[in-house]
C-alpha cells in the first residue's frame, strides 16, 4: 500500500495513557457511589456542578415549569426532530418480529422480542446541552416498549436545563433527574436509598462517562462504548476543501479529544482541507475547543486508490464516516467497520445528530467492528421458547437428546430426555443408558 500521513495526531501510548488515568478516577467514584449511596452522589454533585438541590429527581411542577422556559419555536423544532426519530424507530421495531414455526411433526420453536424492563438514558451537559440526546435514547427506549424510563443530565449553570428536560419529558421518561457524570450514571446503575437501580444504561457522553459504563456493564446492560466523538471524511476530487473543513471541524468541537480524520486519494485536496482548517480555526467561536482536538487528534491520510482508502477507514472504523467521492454507493456497499455513514455532499454528520431520524448514540474507538449503534433493537431481548406437542416427537428429540448427553457423558441430562422416552415412548429405558431409537431396538 502507498499510504502517507500528512498530519498524524497524537501517539496511541498517549491515549493509552490518557485511558488509564480515567480508569483509576472512575474506579474509586464508582465504588464511593455503591458504598455511601445518596451522600457521595450529592458530594460529586456539589464538587463538579456547584449543584445540590432538595432532590435531584423534578416534580412534575419543575417540570412543568422547565417547559415553560423553552420558546415555541424551539418546542417547534424539539417535536420535528422526534417526529423523525419516532417515525425511523417504528419502522425498526416493525420490523423486529416474533416468530413461531414448527421444526418437525409436533415440535414448536419460537422467539419473542421484550422490551428491557427498566432503562436510564443518559444526557450530556457541560459545554454543550446536548438536547438531541434526549430524542435518541428517552424516544427510542419509548418506542421500544420500555415499562420504566428514567433520565438524567447535568445541571447548566447551576440549574436544569430547559430544553433538555422538555425533550426527555416529551420523549416519555418517567422520571427526571438533574445529575451529571459518574454520579448520574453510577446512581441509576448501582442505585441510591432514593433511586432504584435500572437494568440498563444508555447515551453517550465524555470520557468519564464511557468508562463508568464500561465498568458498570455485567452489573447493568450498556447500549455500547460511546466515548468522544469521532468523524472521518473520505472524499475525492469531486469536493472542495471548504466543504472538508467545515465536516471535520462541525465534529472536532464536540471536546478536546474527538479525533477528525480526512482520508482521500487527492492531494491537493488534502493540503487545501489543512489550510482552511487553519482559516476557518480563525473565526470559528468553538475553536479554542476545536483547535485543540485538531492538533492532537485530528489526521490527513493519502491514499493512492479507493481501495486503500476503503482498507484504511475500516481499519479505523470511525463513529461518523462521511463519504463524498464519485462511487459513495461503492463504499456503501463494501464499508464493513463504521457508526454510521453519510452519503454524498448533501448529507452531514449534524443531519444525523440532531434531526434527521437515525439514531446519534454509536460506536466509538474501533467497537464499530463488532457493533452497530443505538436503536430500538437495542432496547428488545430475543427470548426463545420450545414446546413439543406430541407423545412421538417426545420420544424421538428424546432418543436423539439421550444419546448426545451420554456422548459428553452428562448422565443427569441424559435421564431428562430418557424420563420422557419412558413415559411418552412406552419404552424400558434403564438409568444413564442411551435411548436406542426404535427402529433398532425392534
Amino acid at each position: 500500500m502507498t499510504i502517507h500521513y500528512l498530519k498524524r495526531g497524537k501517539p496511541e501510548a498517549e491515549r493509552s495513557e490518557d485511558d488509564a488515568k480515567v480508569r483509576s478516577v472512575v474506579e474509586s467514584t464508582l465504588k464511593e457511589i455503591e458504598e455511601r449511596g445518596d451522600a457521595a452522589v450529592r458530594e460529586l454533585s456539589e464538587k463538579f456542578d456547584k449543584y445540590s438541590p432538595v432532590s435531584f429527581r423534578l416534580s412534575s411542577s419543575e417540570i412543568e415549569a422547565a417547559l415553560q422556559k423553552v420558546s415555541t419555536r424551539d418546542m417547534e423544532d424539539i417535536r420535528f426532530a422526534q417526529d423523525q426519530i419516532r417515525r425511523f424507530a417504528e419502522a425498526q421495531r416493525a420490523s423486529m418480529t416474533d416468530i413461531e414455526i414448527e421444526t418437525m411433526p409436533g415440535v414448536i420453536l419460537g422467539h419473542r422480542n421484550i422490551p428491557v424492563q427498566s432503562v436510564g438514558c443518559y444526557v450530556p451537559g457541560g459545554k454543550f446541552p446536548m438536547v438531541a440526546s434526549a430524542h435518541m435514547s428517552v424516544l427510542t427506549a419509548s418506542v421500544a416498549g420500555v415499562k420504566r424510563i428514567i433520565a438524567s443530565a447535568p445541571p447548566v449553570n447551576g440549574e436544569p436545563h430547559p430544553a433538555i428536560i422538555a425533550a426527555m419529558h416529551m420523549g416519555g421518561a418517567h422520571e427526571v433527574y438533574v445529575l451529571g457524570g459518574i454520579q448520574a450514571v453510577g446512581a441509576m446503575a448501582l442505585g441510591t436509598e432514593t433511586i432504584d437501580p435500572v437494568h440498563m444504561l444508555v447515551g453517550p457522553g465524555n470520557a468519564f462517562v464511557a468508562e463508568a459504563k464500561r465498568q458498570l456493564f455485567g452489573r447493568v446492560g450498556i447500549d455500547l462504548f460511546a466515548g468522544p466523538t469521532e468523524t472521518m471524511v473520505i472524499a475525492d476530487k469531486t469536493v472542495d476543501a471548504e466543504l472538508c473543513a467545515t465536516d471535520l471541524l462541525g465534529q472536532a468541537e464536540h471536546g478536546y479529544n474527538s479525533p477528525a480524520v480526512l482520508v482521500t486519494n487527492f492531494r491537493k485536496l488534502a493540503e487545501e482541507t489543512m489550510s482552511e482548517i487553519d482559516r476557518l480555526l480563525q473565526i470559528l467561536p468553538t475553536a479554542e475547543t476545536a483547535s485543540v482536538s485538531w492538533r492532537d487528534y485530528g489526521e490527513v491520510i493519502l491514499c493512492d486508490t479507493y481501495d486503500e482508502m476503503l482498507a484504511v477507514a475500516d481499519e479505523i472504523a470511525s463513529e461518523h464516516v462521511q463519504v463524498m467521492t464519485d462511487r459513495d454507493d461503492w463504499f456503501l456497499e463494501n464499508m464493513t467497520c463504521y457508526g454510521a455513514l453519510f452519503l454524498g455532499p448533501r448529507t452531514n454528520v449534524a443531519n444525523g445528530d440532531k434531526v434527521i431520524g437515525t439514531n446519534h448514540t454509536l460506536p466509538t474507538k474501533k467497537a464499530g467492528r463488532y457493533t452497530g449503534g443505538l436503536w430500538v433493537g437495542k432496547f428488545l431481548k430475543t427470548h426463545s421458547y420450545q414446546r413439543i406437542l406430541t407423545d412421538e416427537a417426545a420420544t424421538l428429540v428424546g432418543e436423539y437428546g439421550s444419546r448426545l448427553c451420554l456422548l459428553e457423558g452428562f448422565v443427569g441430562h441424559a435421564e431428562q430426555c430418557n424420563i420422557r422416552v419412558r413415559r411418552y415412548g412406552g419404552r424400558n429405558v434403564g438409568y444413564g443408558q442411551a435411548a436406542e431409537p426404535i427402529a433398532q431396538a425392534e
